[in-house]
């Protein structure tokens, strides 16, 4: 049972508890000479699931700390695109051409020899706090060049461009945006199951630049980044009973969102940052509210008995989906933004939870419960197209990567030597089509994943 799930069985015992409730410095970016991207150069991602794109990733020229820089953005690009399963990049051992070579004018026959239908070459000038990173992306049967970028920016923001670079490639031979330019913020956990410690991080995508945001003094539970990627809203027990807060991460100690009666919880900002959706308790229900952030004034969306909980706005912000027991058991539901339309889009066996809508607008991610077994699903905001993507002992919290192509979530494992029911949480990501899962690394039990905006 889930702490929202603890709370809400404590406020109402009469039913059962709810499940779960670049900017780089000074940054300088120029277009190097480029030929239009070829049409063959496109791969289908259906396609590119079952047969990767071979691409060859050497090393950035440079000289002194420049070529040490190259050398790790050349690493954490390889590892963003094999991560995503639609890339493999070729082994590094088999490299023909070196890597200040292939930076200069690329041997293009070495590349084919070796399996590379994709090459990626670049250089790194480092001076004292600044450096200039240039890249460019071949493809390597026409011989022609898809994309030339140069990034000027302090030196210690390398990781970042990095990322950037993946997100170019990703985009010029997938046809869709990148997600690697993102960060994730989470609940960290640590203790033994009774007597868990909840706190606040955050990190880049790929599990580096961590660092906790809250000190763990009081349980913070289901963090969601503003569209702006500064802020994040959570439920936190700092005042004794669950509360929503907003912390910005710009620095500052979080604030209650507002001095409402009774409990608030599963807050999320609009597409447009102006206000909060939120579930909170009056008498013995739970109702969805919005609050501006101007005036901080609520208005009232649902009514009429039942446990309303864990909104989330479509991303053109004209529709609300939400899980409620209204009809007696727990499913997800879909209203206006005014709160008119009321209607019940699950239909499958089992309870229904955490839903949120994807970036793209086209499926609602959720959490299913059914005969024992958790699984986290998608379908189409009318209900249809149910899909169950994984599923297991205990997992719950989807949220999707800004592109709509990925899903993180958390997955819960019985721990071999705890006693007394004791458990690890762990995040995990997954593509939409259910392949590619993957464990992401944190430094201590983690839940409640929350993906950013691109940030830049």
């Amino acid at each position: 049972m889930t702490p929202i799930d603890k709370a809400m069985a404590g406020f109402v015992s009469r039913r059962a508890a709810l499940f779960g409730g670049m900017a780089l410095g000074l940054p300088a970016i120029a277009g190097l000479p480029a030929s239009a991207l070829a049409q063959s150069s496109v791969v289908d991602i259906t396609r590119a699931r079952t047969d990767p794109i071979p691409i060859a990733i050497p090393d950035f020229a440079g000289q002194g700390e420049g070529q040490r820089v190259g050398r790790d953005i050349a690493r954490v690009v390889a590892n963003n695109l094999k991560n995503s399963g639609l890339f493999r990049p070729v082994e590094r051992a088999a490299f023909i051409q070196t890597a200040e070579a292939a930076a200069a004018v690329p041997r293009f026959q070495d590349w084919r020899v070796i399996g590379a239908q994709a090459l990626v070459t670049g250089r790194v000038d480092s001076g004292g706090d600044r450096a200039r990173v240039e890249f460019r992306l071949w493809d390597v049967l026409p011989e022609q060049q898809i994309q030339g970028t140069a990034f000027t920016a302090n030196a210690a923001n390398w990781r970042k461009i990095a990322h950037l670079i993946s997100d170019v490639i990703y985009e010029r031979l997938l046809g869709e945006k990148g997600y690697f330019d993102t960060q994730v913020v989470y609940v960290a956990e640590t203790g033994p199951r009774d007597r868990r410690t909840r706190r606040l991080a955050i990190m880049d995508q790929d599990g580096e630049n961590h660092r906790f945001l809250t000190d763990g003094s009081s349980a913070a539970l289901t963090p969601r980044f503003h569209p702006n990627a500064r802020q994040i809203a959570f439920m936190s027990y700092a005042r004794g009973e669950p509360r929503v807060f907003l912390f910005s991460l710009d620095g500052g100690r979080p604030e209650p969102l507002g001095n409402f009666a009774g409990m608030t919880l599963s807050p999320r900002f609009s597409p447009d940052g102006r206000s909060v959706v939120m579930s909170a308790t009056r008498g013995n229900d739970a109702n969805i509210y919005v609050v501006d952030l101007g005036s901080r004034r609520e208005r009232q969306l649902t009514s009429g008995g039942g446990l309303d909980v864990s909104p989330c706005f479509s991303p053109d912000g004209t529709q609300i989906v939400f899980n409620s027991d209204r009809g007696g058991d727990q499913q997800l539901y879909v209203m206006g933004a005014d709160g008119g339309g009321i209607r019940r889009i699950s239909f499958g066996r089992g309870r229904y939870a955490t839903p949120v809508w994807s970036p793209r607008g086209d499926l609602i991610a959720f959490t299913r419960i059914s005969g024992g077994q958790f699984a986290i699903g998608v379908m189409r905001p009318d209900g249809s197209g149910e899909r169950i993507l994984t599923e297991g002992w205990g997992m719950e919290g989807p949220t999707f990567a800004p592109n709509g192509r990925v899903l993180m979530f958390f997955r819960e494992t019985p721990a071999r030597d705890a006693r007394g029911g004791g458990y690890s949480s762990r995040l995990a990501s997954i593509d939409i089509a259910g392949f590619n899962e993957r464990q992401i690394v944190t430094p201590t039990d983690a839940s409640d994943p929350a993906w950013s905006p691109l940030l830049s």
